[in-house]
Formats: structure tokens, sequence, C-alpha cells
């Protein structure tokens, strides 16, 4: 499935991106006059190979969640179980993912690919389907999927929890690529079921440590540069997790030309699904929102494994993880909004969703100077 994914995965259209140029030419405004909004309506166009591209709706985000081994080693203050918790709270409708969401008019589904607490069982929100590709597709026209109203569970969980990366990798490569894939099928089930966009999202109690060490050997930075305080950690803890950042490199020595063995040895299985996600939404020319650090550290996997996978990332905002500023530096993406967030669960990617949904509009909607009866300069 990976190897089809990568190979489905085409650059953008150069004919589309200069319609799409030629048309803001032509639109009643000062030619550039929308900033970055333009440039971002032609990457849009390149994505779906016409001008204008189809708007971004309906909106789906996709929460993947997991627990990480390193945890023991005191990355961060909140106690593991906080993960499972925090599910149950995301399918409750009580999270801030679910306001925005609500807000937005977004679906909101939660993968569970590897959180290491059992989940309350809850039928009526679980769906397995996507843990069998031969069942699989007995979901994806299910209205449900994408019903803003409905908060829904997919199982599918690799193992629970990672290993501890500072002792052993922290995971197989086995292990790595049915996460990997876990994504890519959430992904095609999601666009199956009519999505115009996908937004990542995550949870998993100490996922900054391995989004920090994954940013720092695809990037080449220095484990300090790439480690943030995560969910707000003391002076102290941020020291003990810039070493064990720089230990588990160390140790690791990850390769950046093998993807699949960095997120294997310091990743974890929500980045590692993201990654997934993010190839998946490219192979089918469908644009995928970015979160904050997290998301940014799986989607350099994702261009490690497919360069032009970065044609359908859009970055939603600069996380105030630092991190997430190298690895958007490192994908050439300008973040649409820099509000300081640090949150994660896709929170910073529905705040910026309706900028995504402008820029194409104006493709769709503003009128013409001709059309228009507007005098040109």
């Amino acid at each position: 499935m990976l190897e089809t994914t990568i190979a489905a995965i085409r650059p953008a259209d150069e004919a589309a991106m200069a319609a799409a140029r030629e048309l803001h030419g032509r639109l009643t405004k000062p030619a550039g006059s929308l900033g970055a909004l333009e440039e971002l309506s032609v990457r849009l166009a390149g994505l779906a190979g016409a001008c204008p591209p189809p708007l971004p709706e309906p909106a789906a985000v996709a929460i993947f969640a997991g627990d990480h081994g390193v945890h023991a080693q005191g990355v961060s203050p909140w106690p593991q179980e906080v993960t499972a918790q925090m599910i149950g709270n995301f399918l409750a409708g009580g999270a801030v993912v679910n306001a925005f969401a609500r807000q937005a008019g977004a679906s909101v589904t939660v993968v569970d690919v590897g959180v290491a607490t059992p989940l309350p069982a809850d039928p009526a929100v679980v769906d397995p389907a996507v843990v069998d590709p031969a069942v699989a597709d007995a979901a994806v026209l299910d209205p449900a999927v994408l019903d803003p109203a409905l908060p829904r569970l997919v199982v599918a969980s690799v193992r629970r929890g990672t290993r501890d990366l500072t002792v052993t990798a922290a995971l197989t490569r086995d292990e790595t690529l049915a996460a990997v894939q876990t994504g890519i099928r959430i992904a095609d089930e999601l666009i199956d079921a009519g999505a115009g966009i996908l937004l990542t999202g995550d949870m998993g109690i100490g996922n900054t440590t391995p989004a920090a060490a994954l940013i720092a050997a695809f990037t080449g930075v220095d484990a300090l540069d790439a480690t943030g305080r995560g969910t707000g950690v003391d002076d102290p803890t941020y020291a003990h997790k810039v070493a064990v950042v720089r230990a588990a490199l160390a140790r690791h020595t990850p390769d950046p030309a093998d993807p699949l063995g960095v997120l294997a040895a310091v990743g974890g299985l929500e980045h590692a699904a993201l990654a997934g996600l993010i190839l998946g939404a490219a192979a089918r020319r469908t644009p995928v929102l970015l979160d904050g650090v997290i998301a940014v550290s799986a989607a350099l996997a994702a261009a490690a494994f497919a360069p032009d996978a970065v044609g359908a990332m859009v970055a939603g905002h600069r996380s105030a993880e630092p991190g997430a500023t190298v690895a958007l530096r490192h994908l050439g993406l300008d973040p649409l909004i820099d509000l300081g967030l640090r949150l994660g669960e896709g929170t910073g990617a529905l705040l910026a969703l309706p900028v995504v949904t402008g820029a194409v509009r104006v493709l769709h909607e503003v009128a013409t100077f001709d059309s228009a009866g507007v005098a040109e300069k």
C-alpha cells in the first residue's frame, strides 16, 4: 500500500497554476493585493490540476492518538492516562478541537493507533472497519463519517504505546509501516466519503519529545533547536528533555534518507499515521491542512517518502514549539496564522481553515474586470 501510494503522488500541474495566476490578474482587485492568499490558491490549483480548484469542503479532522515509552524518562508532567481520558473528551464533544470543529462545520475522527490505557467501551462510537482492509469499504459511504455532530472513534491500535526510544527503537519497521498504512486508509476513507480537505490532529502525552527527535533527524539541527517545552515544563525538565532527545539521536543515528527507519527509531505511532494521512491525501490530490509541531514533524517524514507530497500540504499555523518553525522552513511552507498556539488536537488547523476556503472562493466567485464592467488602470 505504501509503495502504490507514493507512486501515485505527482508534481503540481503547472498549466493549472499558470491559469490561476492569469485569472488573479483579471479579477476586480489590484494585482497581488491578497498577498499570500493568491499564491495559496495557485498552489491548490496545481494540486487539483484545475482552475479554479474545488472548494476545500467539507473538512474532516483526523486525530491520531498514541502513547510513548519515553514518558518513563519524565519528559512530561502529565500522567500517561490523560491520552485515553482526552479521547473520551473528544468523543463527548468537550474538547477545544470539538468547539472549533463545530464552528467550522468539520467532522472529527479519532484514531486509536497506539494508546497505552484501555479506552472506555462505547460501541456507538467505535468504528473498527479500518483495521481490516478487506472490510474497510463498508464504512466509506456512511454519511456519519463526515457528520460534524458525531465525533467517532476508529480502533486501529498497532501496539499499546511505543518503546522507550532512549533504550531501544520506539517501533519495529513492521509496526511503523502498519501505522503509516493506517493513516493512508483513513485518508482514503474520508476522501471517499466526500471530504474536500483533511486536517491533522494528534493526542499523546509526551509526543513532543519524539517530534523533536524527528525534526532534528530530518533537518540536521541540534536537539536544542528542535525541542520545546511541550505542555509547559519547567527549566530543569526542559533541560532534561533536550538531553533525552540528544541521547536518542546519538543512540540511533537515524538516516533521513530512510524515513521508515527514522520513524521506527525515534517516532511515535501517531507521527507515523499522520505521515500516512499526508501521503494518502497527496496521492488523491486533496489538500491536507497541517496543525502544529506533531503534524509538521510527520510532514517531514512524508516529504522524505515523496518530495512532491509537499504540494498537498498547507501550514495552518506556527506552533509556539521552536521545532515547528525549523520544520516549516525545511519544507518551504509559510504558516497562515501565528497565535502562539501549542495545544495540538487540530485546533490551529481548524482556525486556519476559513483562510484556505477564502483563498479558493476568490477564484470561484470574484468577478473579472470585463464581466463587472470595471475599468482597469
